[in-house]
């Protein structure tokens, strides 16, 4: 893809359908800003390892679930990162 197909896919995507799917954008990064900040408040070490980052999108897709927009891909993902997570946790 070139840089304009890029930026002309983006644009579908922020000015779609997904206010309808998930609320305005404002309103879902207040929600995964809310889980991410509860996440790492009990965490002494400042740097984010390759687990943390597992549990972090699997928050964000339990905030994009959160909305009640029903849809299969958010509930796959989550189980993927827990899955791409849960192996990382154990090397």
């Amino acid at each position: 893809m070139t840089r304009s197909e890029i930026l002309t896919q983006a644009g579908v995507c922020v000015n779609g359908d997904r206010d309808q799917q998930y609320g305005s954008p404002e309103r879902s990064f207040e929600t995964i800003a809310a889980l991410w900040n509860s996440y790492l408040m009990n965490r002494e070490d400042r740097f984010l390892s390759p687990t943390d980052v597992a549990a972090m999108l699997a928050l964000l897709k339990i905030a994009r679930i959160s909305t009640g927009a029903n849809k299969d891909d958010n509930w796959i993902d989550l189980a993927g990162y827990a899955a791409c997570g849960g192996e990382l946790s154990t090397q």
